[in-house]
């Protein structure tokens, strides 16, 4: 029942805070920006209501995908990307073929954070 109430307040607050017209106005902009572009007005659309989401159900944005993201935007893409995103202090603890696991999942949430990355920038959002 407390969860019920809590989530009340948060739609009553959202609606004090015009955030629907801010959600219709950026939506909007994204639209014509897309347009203007030459890019899928429907996949920025949903990029945004994504977002909105997300925000909505508190989810808080991944902090390996920050980390990279603070890597793209300070130096770009690196040669040595995965050694700077690497745990020291839990790869040093690791057994080999620990180490070979954690590089490879490594690798693949790099790739996956690199994708995400670009095509954020490439929408401008």
């Amino acid at each position: 029942m407390e969860d019920l109430k809590l989530m009340a307040r948060a739609a009553k607050q959202r609606l004090k805070n015009n955030f629907w017209d801010e959600f219709k106005k950026n939506l909007d902009e994204g639209a014509s920006f897309a347009r203007e572009k030459g890019l899928s007005e429907t996949k920025v659309k949903s990029t945004i209501c994504g977002r909105v989401q997300k925000e909505i159900k508190g989810e808080r944005q991944d902090e390996f995908y920050l980390k990279v993201k603070n890597l793209l935007d300070t130096e770009g893409e690196v040669s040595d990307a995965l050694g700077r995103l690497t745990d020291r202090e839990y790869y040093d603890k690791l057994s080999y073929a620990d180490k070979q696991r954690y590089s490879l999942e490594l690798s693949a949430k790099y790739l996956k954070a690199l994708e995400r990355y670009k095509r954020e920038k490439e929408l401008l959002f």
